[in-house]
């Protein structure tokens, strides 16, 4: 898994170095740290993210997220289960969409890996980890040259599962 991550990372790294020549800019390299609410089956978790990206240009760059689960909730099928999300990996191909100089709309797309327990054996569809392709939108807003905040929606659907998971998420934004 950490593989095929490192792997679409170098993709979109390579596909995007002809768009390099028609940068005006310098690439845009930023971090932030978020908050995200996952609803998978009808359980909420909670998970710290950590996100690294760079802007190639003003509409394009990439972005890998890392997050811990820091949250649980409890299921009641088949009997009652405490699911929680261990952690998540994923990497990004994002677009922007400048709307104004201090708003960006966001759309990515990316494949990601999540890990998740239960103290109920029989609550077999919350164990273990879930490969997932992922997409979603979102906005983030400037306060100055440095610093903004995001928000924004992922949709997590898990392959070899009926899972699916909403995540919603607000975070700070520091660019380098």
């Amino acid at each position: 898994m950490k593989t095929l991550i490192a792997t679409a990372l170098v993709a979109g790294s390579v596909l995007a170095t002809p768009m390099f020549a028609q940068a005006q800019n310098s690439t845009e390299v930023y971090g932030s740290v978020n908050y995200g609410q996952t609803r998978t089956k009808g359980v909420d978790t909670g998970a710290i993210q950590g996100r690294m990206g760079a802007k190639f240009t003003p509409n394009f760059g990439v972005e890998a997220e890392v997050a811990g689960g820091v949250d649980g909730d409890k299921t009641y099928a088949p009997g009652q289960a405490k699911v929680k999300m261990e952690h998540q990996v994923a990497a990004y191909a994002v677009g922007y969409l400048p709307v104004t100089p201090n708003v960006d709309l966001i759309g990515r797309v990316g494949y990601g890996t999540t890990k998740f327990s239960t103290n109920n054996p029989a609550a077999t569809q919350f164990d273990g980890s879930r490969d997932s392709w992922n997409y979603g939108v979102g906005a983030e807003y400037k306060l100055d040259d440095k610093n903004g905040i995001r928000a924004d929606y992922t949709r997590s659907d898990y392959t070899k599962s009926d899972l699916n998971s909403d995540t919603m998420s607000v975070g700070y934004v520091r660019r380098f």
